[in-house]
């Protein structure tokens, strides 16, 4: 039997996977988290044979969560099923040591498939995945300015796009102001934009925000 923790701040999406996972004989929802020291403290204190994991959470974001689980329970396979597109997150989840990446208009089928296949050990990637995996392999000069950009700084990007104030990423994110400043600063500089609008713009077009 498949062990499984579900990871995610809204009640009507884990008691669905619930009901999805109710209807397989070989998996159960052990346990569910709603927010990201729940998950770390479940994760670290019991067993669980995989984790699905929402990468928007409050308390700690879910690509910090997943890098916490990953250091300490490397073996532990962690399935990101995500809201956000997969240009957004999935190449930057996949290096961090997730097991797949799934976003949350994906069958039930193709979650359970799944949740199989990583429980054994393997990882699940789609064809598409599979391609921007590939392109993210190559020569710097055929980047765009955003994959230069560190996992931090790449989060605050996009929640500058998204519209949040400097004060309220500095709150989600539980560091201070003047933190959140110096990241945006380091991201202008990087990507070679001045504004937040530009940042904005720049995000739509691709795909990086929706």
């Amino acid at each position: 039997m498949i062990k499984i923790l579900i990871a995610d701040d809204h009640t009507v999406v884990r008691e669905g996977l619930k009901q999805i996972v109710a209807e397989t004989s070989d998996m159960v929802v052990s346990d569910e988290a709603s927010n990201g020291h729940e998950v770390l403290n479940k994760a670290l204190s019991s067993d669980y044979d995989v984790i699905v994991l929402d990468i928007t959470m409050p308390g700690i974001h879910g690509l910090d969560v997943l890098k916490q689980i990953k250091s300490q329970k490397p073996a532990l396979p962690v399935l990101v099923l995500s809201m956000h597109p997969e240009e957004q997150y999935a190449v930057r989840v996949i290096k961090a040591g997730a097991a797949g990446y799934l976003t949350k208009e994906s069958a039930s089928d193709e979650l359970i498939t799944a949740i199989r296949k990583v429980s054994s050990g393997r990882k699940y990637i789609t064809s598409s995945l599979a391609e921007k995996i590939a392109s993210d392999l190559e020569t710097d000069a055929e980047k765009l300015p955003h994959e230069f950009l560190s996992d931090r700084e790449y989060q605050v990007m996009c929640m500058i796009a998204e519209g949040k104030t400097v004060k309220e990423i500095a709150d989600e994110l539980y560091l201070s102001v003047k933190t959140i400043s110096t990241y945006r600063s380091r991201i202008l500089e990087k990507t070679g934009m001045k504004t937040n609008a530009e940042l904005t713009r720049y995000a739509l077009q691709n795909s990086l925000i929706t």
